[in-house]
């Protein structure tokens, strides 16, 4: 299965889990699954990782910012021209379903301008990159670490309610590194796998 990963799934695996990457297991495998293209990490993405914290994400994944890997592996996925498949239906959506209820009591100017600003964010990117591939009879799940729940009063619900209405899976980065089948003993008892 390909995935998409979102940079606070990024941002977590720098913090939470490469200190305890002692055997660099889970830096070599986003490397090599990045060259192989089961990893996407859009543009957009790699732009907020370049801020987001102090650029700590660049920091301790040197190879996301080298003009070498960007050449030779096609990286990041470019989403400047990415449409949506079937644009009406999505657009639809957008206006109805995607809507938190917070964005009912913004005037239809206003939300045009947030939808506008959403279509150019990386959540709503990834989405649509997700949504094509899926359109191709592909496998792919988008890799993030926010809720269902909505208690940050922005205009569009999150990624993973967004993606259970277009049929499209999500998983956390736990789920991830699990899946590929990497344990990593956070000390001489646990692993993360075993906690789930």
């Amino acid at each position: 299965m390909k995935v998409i990963i979102d940079t606070s799934s990024l941002l977590a695996l720098v913090r939470y889990y490469l200190p305890f990457d002692h055997q660099n297991m889970l830096f070599d495998f986003v490397y090599d699954e990045i060259k192989n293209q089961n990893i996407t990490i859009i543009d957009s993405v790699l732009k907020e990782c370049e801020y987001f914290s102090k650029g700590l994400i660049i920091k301790r994944l040197k190879y996301l910012n080298q003009k070498e890997f960007k050449e030779q592996f096609k990286f990041p996925y470019r989403t400047k021209d990415l449409l949506a498949p079937f644009p009406k239906k999505f657009n639809n959506l957008l206006n109805s379903n995607f809507r938190t209820p917070l964005s009912k009591r913004l005037t239809e100017a206003e939300f045009e301008e947030e939808k506008d600003k959403y279509l150019k964010s990386a959540d709503a990117r990834m989405i649509i990159l997700a949504l094509k591939i899926k359109t191709d009879n592909e496998n792919i799940a988008i890799v993030t670490e926010e809720s269902h729940v909505e208690n940050d009063n922005k205009t569009f619900k999150k990624i993973p309610a967004i993606c259970k209405i277009l049929g499209i899976q999500t998983m956390s980065l736990p789920e991830l590194i699990c899946s590929k089948g990497i344990e990593i003993d956070f000390n001489e008892s646990r692993n993360l796998c075993k906690q789930q």
